[in-house]
Formats: structure tokens, sequence, C-alpha cells
């Protein structure tokens, strides 16, 4: 019997959480002929769990977006809910702690507009009424950037129904932000998840900024009680139950392509699987530059592209297990954004560097997840998110060396932030650089959150352009690279707005 069929309606290559949303959301509409293709042994990509010493520790996902309560599910949560696939939320219980030395600034923050708006009138008194207004902007951008994302409409009609969308479309976030004339200490609070979206605030569209607040702050964060691979698990179970093949150990090398449309691919170990439709996980970098084959096939038009195209931030992740409870350890904030100050032109810069970094955030797993490890252990990390050029000219012999010089240092900045001494408590400790991630994932360069957001290249200019950078007939994308950017909860979204691309298309071929 042969390992796989002569031909596939659909093949994705890479079971990370886009390509297996693209599968559900396909699934969902009737099309189920879909081989999925993982160069791993385990679904989920960067979604996914690693033991040490009997110890279940997260790799990498420290809050789930837009999800929201059952009451009030968001757009990702709903996705899940539709789907079948029941994942065990835990609500994060806060959105942040933020502490800036050279302020004294140490505030902490909870989701709900309202109450968010409350703490800081108790720290500010006299501006709680602009941050609940400021707020409510970013959520009504937030309601309009979801509609839009699934709706089109004319340019009189968005101006009627989504006029605050419109209004500041063509401004940074600095820009919309001064508007307020917030005190610094008030807009230093406010901009602390500008370091998730990779870029400092003078460049950075306002829809991605209010997008995100209004996600982080509207429905709370939130983890899945069994790590990130509950979710890859449960939505590969899923996937195969509708009639999917899913193969692991099965890495896609070439995409085949014939005057200008797909009609396969080739794996590493030599099969030639034919399609009508290829969604790729890997990015168009790689794509383009080494797996369409011929080569004669790529376009003039993708190598400028993906030249034009700016990648954002990757991780550089202490992850410990400590002996001690949370409180034994004095540890009582689920996260904790420090730096020594706001200065975005000095902390950007020093994100090009190799260290020592001066923003940083840490969790502590067990404050949203009680069950995360053995009774009196703790599992916490210490990130840092540089952009990937910072690792380019490493050696392969100053590698290890370098790992461990980054981990005393945001152990000791995480020490002298906050008081609490951790260093003589780990039980287990592992470094997660760019080159963990492009070595088990495969991610160009080791980036995490795809293309860096900025005011030529962001979701509402990716939207505006996608149909003319879909320059092979039949190729779809879906990853951190897609539309929406980073994070998770994006990879459900670009998941998605591939298997409507594959929708679209047969439509127009009926």
């Amino acid at each position: 019997m042969a390992f796989y069929k002569d031909h596939y309606q659909v093949i994705i290559i890479g079971g990370g959480l886009a390509g297996m949303a693209c599968a559900l959301q396909l699934q969902a509409k009737g099309v189920s002929d879909i081989l999925i293709l993982e160069k791993h042994n385990l679904p989920g990509g960067l979604a996914t769990s690693y033991v040490r010493n009997g110890v279940e520790m997260e790799a990498t996902l420290h809050e789930m977006m837009s999800i929201g309560p059952k009451e009030d599910r968001l757009k990702v949560g709903q996705f899940f809910d539709e789907m079948g696939v029941d994942i065990d939320w835990l609500r994060v219980p806060e959105a942040y702690r933020f502490v800036e030395t050279e302020k004294g600034i140490d505030i902490t923050l909870h989701s709900g507009f309202k109450k968010m708006a409350h703490e800081i009138e108790k720290k500010y008194p006299g501006w709680g009424r602009k941050v609940y207004d400021f707020m409510n902007l970013c959520n009504r951008v937030y309601d309009s950037m979801n509609y839009l994302s699934t709706h089109q409409m004319g340019k009189l009609k968005m101006l009627k129904e989504h006029p605050d969308f419109v209004r500041t479309l063509g401004y940074t976030a600095q820009q919309v932000l001064d508007t307020y004339h917030f005190p610094e200490d008030v807009q230093d609070i406010l901009k602390a998840y500008w370091i998730y979206v990779g870029n400092p605030t003078d460049t950075l569209p306002f829809t991605i900024f209010a997008f995100l607040l209004a996600d982080y702050f509207r429905g709370g964060s939130y983890v899945a009680r069994g790590f990130s691979h509950e979710m890859s698990m449960k939505m590969e179970r899923k996937v195969e139950e509708q009639g999917a093949q899913f193969e692991f150990c099965q890495e896609v090398t070439k995409i085949l392509v014939k005057d200008g449309r797909v009609y396969g691919v080739r794996t590493k170990r030599g099969d030639e699987i034919h399609c009508d439709y290829v969604v790729s996980g890997a990015y168009p970098n790689r794509v383009y530059s080494q797996m369409i084959e011929p080569a004669s096939e790529v376009p003039e038009g993708a190598i400028k592209v993906i030249n034009a195209k700016k990648l954002s931030v990757c991780p550089v992740s202490v992850m410990m297990v400590l002996d001690g409870t949370p409180e034994e350890l004095g540890i009582h904030d689920y996260n904790i954004f420090s730096t020594n100050n706001m200065h975005m032109d000095e902390l950007w810069a020093n994100s090009k560097t190799l260290g020592p970094y001066h923003y940083l955030t840490s969790i502590c797993l067990n404050l949203a997840n009680p069950d995360c490890c053995p009774q009196g252990l703790t599992q916490f990390s210490i990130t840092a998110l540089p952009l990937v050029n910072a690792f380019e000219g490493v050696k392969e012999e100053d590698y290890f060396a370098l790992k461990r010089q980054l981990a005393r240092e945001m152990i000791g900045t995480y020490e002298k932030t906050t008081g609490i001494v951790i260093h003589d408590k780990i039980r287990e400790i592992e470094v997660e650089t760019p080159v963990t991630v492009s070595h088990y994932v495969g991610a160009w360069k080791g980036s995490i959150y795809g293309y860096a957001h900025d005011m030529q290249d962001h979701v509402v200019a990716r939207l505006q352009t996608a149909d003319s950078e879909r320059f092979i007939r039949g190729l779809q994308f879906a990853g951190a690279h897609g539309i929406s950017g980073d994070g998770m909860g994006p990879q459900i979204t670009n998941g998605r707005a591939a298997a409507k691309g594959i929708l679209d298309s047969l439509k127009e071929e009926k």
C-alpha cells in the first residue's frame, strides 16, 4: 500500500498552529482531501513543551490573546469553540506589572478598561478618565479591524461606519498617544507591550498598537492548562478525525511549479506528491530563494518583496524550574515588564545587540496554572526580544558560552530589579535563542514574530497588497509571516486567511 495518494486537493507544509487552523477552516467548508507534512515528530511547531528531569516545561507561550471568557469570546476563542477543539483555558491573573527603575515607576494593571484606568488614576490622579477614553478608542479600532478582516466596503461606508479606524489609520502609536497629553509616566505604562510587535511606538502604526492593547485588556489573557502543547495535540486530533492525513518526520524541500501554478511538493526522502494547492508554513524568504522548483518559476517581484520586508524580534528566553513555591521565593506577579528606562531609541538600539538586555519580561506560570509543575517547585522564565540580526555573527564555538552569559545577565537584572534572589534556587534551566528556534522548527533566521509592523508594512497595508503579492497560483502562506503577524493568536488568524484564499480560488474556478 502506497504511503501517499497520487493526488491531494491541498498539501499543507508544517503542522504548526497556522497550518492546523487552515486545515480546520477548510474542513469546516467542505474541503477534506488534505495532507499535512510536518518535519518534527510532534504537531504545533513552537506551541509545544518539553520534559526535564520529570518536569514538563512550557516552551514558548506566555499568554494567549483573542480568547475571552465564555460569555464574551473573542475571535480566536470563537474559532476553537466552533471547530470543536475544547481547550481548558486558564485566565492570567493580571495584565502586567510594569517596573521602570530610573523613574521609580512600579504599577500593576489588570484587564478591564475601567479597572486598569482606575489603577492608573490611583497612582496618577486626574488621568484615569483620559486613559479610559483612550482604551475605548483602541477598542473601536480593534472592532473595526476584526470586521474589516472579513468584509470589504467602499470608502464612504468606511467613513460612516468606522470613523475612528479611518481617522487614526495614517498615524503612529506615538502620534495618537501625544494627542492625549498624558504625563510621561502614564505613557510609559501604556507602552509596556510595545516589544511584542517589534517596533518603537514612533514607527509602530496606531492600528497595531490599538489592537494589541484592546485585545489584552478587553478579554484578558489565557494559558492552556496542558500548556501550548494542549492546543497542538487537540487541534491535530480534530484535523485527523475529520479526514486529513497528518504525517510526521516528513520535511518538504521543494514546491513544484509549472507555468506559474503549483502542482505538488517533494520531500527530503524523495517522495513527489501532487496536489492542487500548497499552503506553506515556511517563510516566503525560504520558499522563493530555496524551495520553488524549477527556480525559473520564481517571479522577479517575489524576490523584491521578500528583500523589502524586515524581520521582527526573536526570543532569548531563560526557562527555569526553581526549588520552592512562588510564595516561598517571594514571587507574587505572573508577568513583569521591567526596564531601567523607556527611552525608546536606546531600547531599540539595545535590541540590535547581544546584550546585556535592558527590557525584560518575566513569567511565573504557577500563578496562572497552579498545577504546571510538581508541588514545591516553580516554573519561571525571563525573556528578552532582540532583533534576529544580532545573532547573525555568532560563531559556533562561542554559542554556548554566549547562552550562559545571557542567562547570568538576565537573571542578575531580574534580581536587581525585584530584589528576589533566584540564581541559587535553579533546579533545571534551558536557554532559548533564535538558533534554538531555527534548529527545531526551521523558522527563517530563528524569527518567531514574522515581519515587523511599521508604517510601510503592517496588517492594513498587507491586506491591501495581498492580491498583488500572490506570485504563484495555488500557493498560500500560513504562519508568523502571514498578514496578521506575530503571536500564537495571530497564527490562528493567518491559517484561516490561507484557507480563505483557497476557498476564494475554488469559487472562481467553478
